[in-house]
């Protein structure tokens, strides 16, 4: 057959990686590198030069977004479906798996997914269950240490204390937590995988039979794998030589969350006869950008190597600035972005990436200021907004009446008159019984409970009754139509007294459309009934964005840059505690995975890279003296251009009024001169610098110490 369709569009180490004989294959790919391309091309490459089943592939991707455009990409380049491939998350297949076994799996039919908010309430009761403090012990941390032992593999009862008493009392929080999830039929995400891989484990005939079935398995982003993910990935492998993994350990930054760089040696020695192939032509930076990148990461020494390089042009120097403050910082970064606008650019080929979410506010108010919109990447999601989880939590019940999270949810969303001290009865009766909500409510209005507390109990047991026999038929958007008419949800938020009701009511509607556009776009080997429905509205939840302003710049963590590019990227507060972060310094794996995490930010920008570090930052509530980044240390000097000069930034010059008292700056105004400030009251001009929209002045104040000020973004007032 003819292979030139598939081969024509990439280069020769594509190329060789696509075409690679049958075997296991760990293809390190750079930034920007075309990994996406090279993973399609291959399941092409497999289906249409190996003959090889679509159904005995099984690729997996680290977003559902990305699954969905990869299945995509593929049929429009063979020119046909390829039904029964498994593509998706390691969650996605996971529930998948889990669905399909459900019994072998020891789960209810109707078992449903928490997420990490619904997750986090549950803990929150385990505690109050266990008359625990939330103050001595935190839910979040409970949280993390439940998380973290089901991503190795381990269960609460097989958890050695170690004679310590803060570990046996997390130890205990998770067999109780544990156990009330059991109870109601739920999964929380790490569950999801702890208890696909022991399906796997423990029933060597469901073993069999998909090691049987998925001939190929192709990994993207393998760097990003927990222990869990690589030991599921190991069993359904098996002795074969048929994994196709990419990745790359200089973008591996979640170690914070489980994820193991190291999985990527592990598979050479657990496979040592697996051969590795590196993509190291860039398709996106400039050769400054890559320059500066490849020569920060070097500084790594834990790494396995590679250079990143591109055909095109140096490109434009990398720029720092170093600003006076945190202020400073800000007005900078918008002024440099209104340029670029004014150059004909749009507003979201700019990108403003911080290390922690606490740097965003400053930049959100100056670009308030001057009315540049904006778009906080990872702000509040559509299936996270409060009107589509109390709609999401009916469903939830209908699904299963045992789901604790849901029914608190919906028993209280609209008002009923079911108040707090019937709930605490409700919730006692579960205890003492060792049973659901719903269970315990049954059992209370068969018993004597006072006519005042039983009938809104009563009616709300009814409603859902009745939606049983009413739904039991109906196709998917109809339930979810009748569900959030029959809840009463819609006239709750008709009265809605905050001005967003008529916004939460279009979302409730939205829902409906989006359950519509599930059961069209399910792929016909996959259900599309509420169960999954449910399920894919967990799972998606932490990709599908809100709306958004048109032509935003963009502000985002640099975890959440990961994947993206932009033309014109900012990373702002690169200095020593900030980034690298504090908690990292003293620690080399840390460190290591910070200055990846640059390098990761750095490959974000396509033509333009600013770097920005201040003399003094407000942060938390403290002002700090912090040094620069030793991560611009390591940047070669041939490679960078500073912005301004630092001694005038570092030390100002401060110069006596008479000697200065002629000299005209911007706006009016004059060294000398005294001024009225809004918020500091009267000062005295005492030096200036920079031109145009990024001229700032030093004034000192009676009270307080001098304080540098951009002349565009204040409001002085001279005094005659």
């Amino acid at each position: 057959m003819d292979a030139s369709p598939i081969l024509a569009p990439l280069n020769p180490a594509q190329c060789a990686a696509v075409s690679a004989p049958l075997g296991n294959l760990l293809v390190l790919a750079g930034a920007g590198s075309g990994k996406t391309r090279v993973l399609v091309h291959r399941i092409a490459w497999l289906i249409q030069m190996e003959q090889v089943a679509p159904w005995s592939i099984l690729a997996v991707t680290f977003t559902n977004k990305a699954a969905r455009e990869m299945r995509e990409r593929i049929e429009r380049m063979l020119g046909q479906p390829v039904g029964g491939m498994w593509v998706g998350t390691f969650h996605g297949l996971a529930h998948r798996l889990l669905r399909a076994h459900w019994q072998e799996a020891r789960l209810p039919k109707a078992f449903q997914i928490l997420d990490s908010d619904d997750q986090l309430r549950l803990i929150k009761r385990t505690l109050r269950d266990l008359n625990l403090d939330e103050a001595r012990w935190p839910p979040r941390k409970a949280q993390s240490f439940i998380n973290a032992q089901k991503d190795e593999g381990h269960r609460a009862q097989h958890l050695d204390d170690g004679d310590n008493p803060y570990q046996r009392k997390q130890i205990e929080i998770y067999r109780v937590y544990q156990e009330t999830c059991e109870r109601a039929g739920q999964l929380d995400f790490a569950e999801l995988l702890l208890r696909a891989h022991e399906l796997l484990r423990d029933r060597a005939d469901l073993l069999g039979h998909y090691q049987a079935r998925f001939h190929h398995l192709l990994v993207d982003e393998f760097q990003d794998t927990n222990a869990i993910q690589y030991a599921w990935l190991r069993l359904l492998a098996g002795d074969r030589e048929n994994l196709f993994v990419v990745g790359d350990d200089d973008q591996a930054i979640y170690g914070w969350r489980g994820a193991r760089v190291e999985n990527l040696q592990s598979l050479q020695r657990d496979r040592p006869n697996t051969r590795l192939l590196r993509l190291e032509q860039n398709y996106r930076s400039t050769g400054n950008i890559l320059g500066a990148a490849n020569a920060l990461i070097a500084c790594n020494p834990s790494r396995l190597g590679k250079t990143l390089w591109t055909q095109d042009g140096a490109g434009e120097p990398i720029r720092i600035y170093q600003a006076l403050n945190e202020l400073d910082e800000a007005h900078f970064v918008v002024e440099r972005i209104r340029r670029f606008v004014a150059e004909g650019r749009r507003h979201a080929e700019a990108a403003i990436l911080y290390r922690t979410t606490a740097q965003s506010r400053l930049f959100e108010e100056a670009l308030m200021q001057v009315r540049i919109p904006y778009r906080v990447y990872g702000g509040l999601r559509f299936f996270e907004r409060a009107e589509i989880k109390d709609a999401l939590a009916y469903l939830r019940l209908l699904a299963n009446p045992d789901d604790d999270a849901s029914f608190e949810r919906a028993v209280s969303i609209p008002p009923r008159g079911i108040g707090v001290r019937t709930l605490e009865t409700l919730r006692e009766q579960a205890r003492t019984q060792g049973c659901s909500l719903w269970q315990a409510m049954d059992a209370l209005l068969c018993g004597s409970l006072p006519t005042r507390t039983a009938r809104p109990l009563a009616v709300f047991a009814e409603l859902f009754r009745q939606l049983r026999t009413d739904c039991k038929e109906l196709d998917l958007a109809t339930v979810v139509a009748q569900v959030i008419k029959t809840s009463g949800l819609v006239e709750h938020y008709e009265k809605s007294k905050d001005g967003k009701g008529v916004d939460r009511q279009e979302n409730l509607t939205e829902l409906v459309n989006t359950s519509h556009r599930f059961s069209d776009e399910a792929p016909d080997e996959e259900p599309s009934d509420l169960d999954t429905f449910l399920a894919h509205a967990t799972l998606e939840a932490g990709e599908a964005q809100g709306n958004a302003p048109d032509d935003p710049v963009q502000l985002m963590t640099l975890h959440s840059a990961k994947g993206l590019e932009f033309p014109l990227v900012f990373i702002a507060g690169v200095e020593e505690g900030l980034f690298p972060h504090q908690m990292s310094v003293d620690n080399p794996q840390r460190l290591e995975e910070e200055r990846r995490l640059c390098y990761v930010g750095m490959t974000r920008a396509m033509q333009q890279l600013y770097l920005t570090h201040a003399d003094t930052r407000r942060l938390y509530g403290s002002e700090s003296y912090p040094r620069p980044s030793r991560f611009l240390r390591e940047i070669p000097a041939e490679r960078v251009e500073d912005v301004r000069a630092r001694s005038r930034a570092t030390r100002p010059v401060y110069r006596p009024r008479a000697a200065v008292a002629a000299v005209e700056i911007e706006g009016g105004l004059r060294l000398g001169q005294r001024v009225l400030h809004p918020t500091f009251g009267e000062g005295v001009i005492l030096d200036q610098e920079g031109q145009g929209a990024e001229a700032r002045v030093q004034v000192k104040f009676a009270g307080v110490s001098a304080k540098w000020l951009v002349i565009g973004y204040t409001n002085l007032q001279p005094i005659s």
